[in-house]
């Protein structure tokens, strides 16, 4: 056994870079163990981050400290804010990214972690003592590493198999291999496999493509930042420091759909070739075409993958048809008649660990200080990955300070909280994909109030330093002040806060009427702004939420016997002996577990107290 770690982080994708900054920064000795230290912060899929719902977990991740918000901010090369038409608290900010820069950069911020070495090499082994606890790893070249924890991040790689047509290769993604040993040892170690897959659409030539026939796609005129440190800055100040690029819109059509249809005979998916579950909210075009045989046309998105190269990514038609299939489904597309395909779509199948083997603190229940992050929970996507990696990290590193409580954020404190929830109490049969709609507390649960909610948090836990301490109080201060401002200084008759409550009313009239207000930063007015106006629909979920936290704070033991509560029936006892719930809150939620069950449970540990 050589090289001693605290922690030792298995794969360099987001949630392993994730974890691996934050256990780093933190004070543990980390070792992150992956298969090309070049391929860290890879973008696989889709080079974008964030979206509706996605976009608040990577500004929750920003507030706490985490990488991701800064990562996207410098290599981004378009910014838009979704959903605009709606109300601020489904607001969802997305960027185009550049995916070889932004890859460079993760590489660049995780260089700059004390603590931290990056390992070249594949884990084929975990080690354990008699006590079911993590002491090491062996590698596939036969060398040993001890450590004291071990977070696995190996998204898509474990037994992983693509396949495009009839044709099947061994690998996690183009040009990489697949993490063959891992699987069968945390199999060995008690953990329960499941199997799903994944999938990515072609990529073609910027130059063969004719744009004009296609709707152009501009960014926005003042483009939002994800992380809080650019924000702190007046807005003014903050424009992206990338080139900023066009993205454009198209759509297949009926005849396209018939060929899909004619070679369904070819396609993995419906040959019988897979059999694993794939995404239901980012379908293939053949699953579009067969679910949705009525649509005459589905919408593609041709993103730049880059400044420096030549690679479209085709967004909406993921698929693994035969490559022949593809050509003539592709040059159908107006636009794209002399298209050249520089990679084929394809569809990957991968193992992941079902979640009801985790706890909320992402630490498996069977053994001892190893945690799970990422798509092997049954996750799909960068920001997903990245959210859980941090939680990882934060409670590997916690886990090893005997003193340290569990780091475990509230469906009510963030998407990152109701991700995990859902994760333990509601196990996936697809990737689970995060959506506004999951989130019950979704008006407070907002992007432009991440840092609010979570970076006193970021600061207890020790992943936010003095500099963005100070930004934030300072910034904290702004808006208290704004607030106080409005309620001090009446309008037209009535409080100027009463004033810009009324749905014609906005901070730009505000400051017409109201010289003081001009004064006001634009990024701190807006804010305010949402405040003031949101204030009474907050002011009732806050209630919800004070109701909700009672249940959330009535922890159940672990060392519970649900056996012996009197009363309980045996369907409930046999769901939370699998689930094994943190509260009273969390048990409610798992599917079949009623009311009534968690009233004998509440009597039950009533007594024992």
């Amino acid at each position: 056994m050589r090289n001693k770690y605290d922690i030792i982080v298995i794969g360099g994708g987001h949630a392993g870079a994730e974890a691996a900054w934050a256990a780093s920064r933190l004070g543990a000795s980390t070792a992150l163990v992956t298969l090309d230290p070049t391929r860290i912060g890879q973008m696989s899929c889709n080079p974008a981050i964030g979206g509706l719902a996605k976009g608040q977990m990577v500004r929750e991740i920003d507030a706490l400290g985490g990488l991701m918000g800064i990562a996207t901010d410098n290599t981004g090369i378009q910014f838009r804010m979704l959903n605009r038409s709606k109300g601020p608290a489904v607001w969802g900010p997305r960027a185009q990214a550049d995916k070889y820069k932004y890859a460079v950069e993760v590489q660049r911020l995780l260089s700059t972690c004390p603590n931290l070495d990056i390992l070249n090499g594949e884990v084929s082994e975990i080690l354990t003592d008699d006590s079911k606890a993590v002491r090491g790893v062996t590698l596939a070249n036969g060398a040993r590493i001890g450590c004291r924890a071990i977070i696995v991040t190996t998204g898509t790689f474990l037994r992983a198999l693509m396949h495009t047509g009839e044709k099947k290769t061994e690998g996690g993604r183009v040009g990489e291999g697949a993490a063959r040993g891992l699987s069968g040892c945390l199999a060995k170690l008690g953990l329960e496999l499941g199997r799903l897959k994944t999938g990515t659409p072609p990529r073609i030539k910027k130059e063969s493509i004719d744009f004009s026939k296609f709707d152009e796609q501009l960014g926005d005129d003042e483009p939002a930042p994800f992380s809080h440190l650019n924000e702190y800055q007046p807005r003014k100040n903050w424009a992206p420091p990338l080139q900023q690029v066009s993205c454009w819109i198209g759509a297949t059509n009926q005849t396209i759909h018939d060929i899909i249809r004619a070679n369904l005979h070819r396609a993995p998916m419906y040959s019988g070739q897979i059999q694993s579950t794939g995404p239901r909210y980012c379908p293939s075009i053949e699953d579009k075409v067969v679910r949705f045989a009525d649509k005459p046309s589905h919408h593609i998105f041709l993103e730049p993958e880059g400044l420096d190269t030549n690679e479209i990514y085709c967004n909406g038609i993921s698929t693994s048809l035969p490559a022949d299939v593809q050509e003539q489904m592709i040059r159908l597309v107006p636009g794209l008649e002399r298209a050249e395909i520089l990679r084929y779509g394809y569809a990957v199948e991968y193992d992941m660990v079902w979640p009801t083997q985790i706890r909320s603190t992402l630490e498996t229940k069977a053994i001892r200080g190893l945690f799970l992050a990422g798509q092997i929970n049954g996750t799909s996507g960068y920001e997903e990955a990245a959210a859980q990696g941090l939680i990882a990290g934060v409670n590997a590193t916690r886990d090893l300070r005997e003193d340290s409580s569990d780091f475990v954020l509230g469906r009510d404190e963030a998407y990152m909280g109701v991700l995990v929830d859902d994760l333990v109490t509601k196990p996936p049969t697809e990737p689970y994909r995060m959506f506004t709609s999951r989130a019950e507390h979704r008006l407070h649960l907002r992007n432009d109030n991440a840092d609010e909610r979570l970076t006193p948090i970021g600061r207890e836990i020790g992943l936010v330093d003095d500099s963005r301490w100070a930004q934030f109080e300072n910034r904290r201060q702004q808006i208290e002040d704004g607030i106080a401002l409005l309620r001090a200084t009446r309008v037209e008759g009535v409080t100027a806060s009463d004033w810009l409550r009324r749905s014609e009313s906005d901070w730009t009239k505000l400051a017409e009427k109201l010289p003081e207000a001009r004064a006001v930063e634009p990024s701190i007015a807006r804010l305010i702004e949402v405040r003031v106006k949101y204030e009474g629909y907050i002011a009732r979920q806050d209630r919800q939420i004070e109701k909700f936290a009672k249940m959330e704070s009535k922890l159940i033991p672990a060392s519970i016997d649900y056996a012996t509560v009197v009363g309980l029936r045996n369907e409930a006892k046999q769901k939370l002996s699998t689930f094994t719930p943190r509260s009273l809150g969390q048990a409610l939620r798992i599917s079949g577990i009623t009311p009534a069950d968690i009233t004998l449970i509440a009597i039950h540990l009533d007594k024992k107290r």
